[in-house]
């Protein structure tokens, strides 16, 4: 009865010995690596490498290129829910799922193939951990070896490090010291400062824009040809002599008759500013040059009450009617005028 019951047992496990070589046989294959220059490769890797626990899912995403003749064998891609070994010893990390898509060219053909693993492993300490590596099988299309059969090579993606926490920790933990090459920079956010300057970068721009456009001498932007920005310009050339004086008065009085669509004198000096009320506040200065261009053409003992240099004043009087008539309000458009 004993006999009949140990047989069995002895047959099953005589099996297994047979069997065990077979099946590393066919979890580690003996055939060589793929030779450099076949495949190429890329991974995007999980954002972090820290602070993973028990169920916490990892991806990463390795991107194949592998050229001809050699393709893929698609059944050496890594199995669902295997467990896999380090040192004979389950690792506590298994692969949760797996998703693969190619694209087929002349040369080459394209895998992207995305890994998700799941951790299973916990301890009251943080401890490495590694997403192990997966070993792939290509086969060469062209060129069979001595005994007939097609040429098959393996090509390892690489494993890649993280650290597994524990669910709760002990004691207190200075952050000092716990600074692991896993964890990374601890960076602080400079969200609200870039914003801060992107808008004083805007204002500074809108800002050396009005002050250009205020104090511009050029006719390039809007409303900065009109007569008195040409009277301004010439003006600001004539030489401080009798001759230039006379000159600079009847490029200013040609720029006031264009201004006004008609000859302007003290007369009709009102009926002007109602229809250019945006020169209004040189009134005063306005009057001044009528007595000042009597002086120089009609009356030289005219008085005129523009101070001891007309060629200055008449400078900056043409500089307040540019501006005036770029409509700029009087506060911003008011000069230094001298006055007697």
């Amino acid at each position: 009865m004993r006999l009949n019951f140990i047989k069995p047992l002895l047959a099953n496990l005589a099996l297994m010995l047979i069997l065990t070589p077979v099946a590393l046989a066919l979890e580690i294959p003996d055939i060589p690596d793929a030779k450099d220059g076949v495949v190429s490769i890329k991974t995007v890797e999980p954002e972090r490498r820290v602070g993973y626990t028990v169920g916490d899912i990892i991806t990463r995403t390795v991107y194949l290129k592998i050229n001809k003749p050699y393709q893929l064998i698609e059944e050496s891609l890594p199995i669902v829910g295997y467990e896999k070994r380090y040192k004979g010893q389950v690792i506590g990390i298994e692969l949760h799922e797996i998703s693969h898509a190619k694209e087929a060219h002349d040369h080459y053909t394209e895998h992207k193939i995305k890994l998700s693993y799941q951790v299973f492993t916990n301890s009251v300490v943080a401890k490495p951990a590694v997403l192990p590596a997966e070993y792939l099988r290509l086969i060469n299309l062209n060129s069979p070896n001595i005994k007939g059969s097609k040429e098959i090579v393996r090509y390892r993606i690489p494993s890649y490090e993280i650290a597994v926490s524990p669910l709760s920790i002990f004691g207190q933990v200075k952050i000092e010291t716990d600074m692991s090459g896993f964890r990374g920079p601890l960076l602080v956010s400079a969200y609200r400062e870039k914003q801060q300057l992107k808008i004083a970068v805007v204002v500074l721009g809108l800002s050396l824009i009005g002050l250009l456009y205020i104090l511009g001498k050029s006719a390039w932007l809007p409303r900065m040809g009109g007569p008195f920005a040409k009277a301004y310009r010439a003006v600001r050339k004539m030489p401080h002599t009798e001759n230039g004086l006379q000159q600079a008065v009847s490029l200013t009085h040609q720029a006031l008759n264009l201004s006004a669509g008609q000859s302007i004198f003290t007369h009709n000096l009102d009926e002007y500013l109602n229809k250019k009320p945006v020169f209004l506040s040189i009134k005063p200065e306005l009057e001044q040059f009528f007595g000042l261009s009597r002086q120089v053409f009609f009356e030289p003992c005219a008085a005129h009450s523009v101070g001891a240099d007309p060629m200055k004043w008449l400078i900056s009087f043409c500089r307040h009617c540019r501006d005036c008539e770029r409509g700029l309000s009087a506060e911003l458009a008011k000069p230094s005028v001298m006055k007697a």
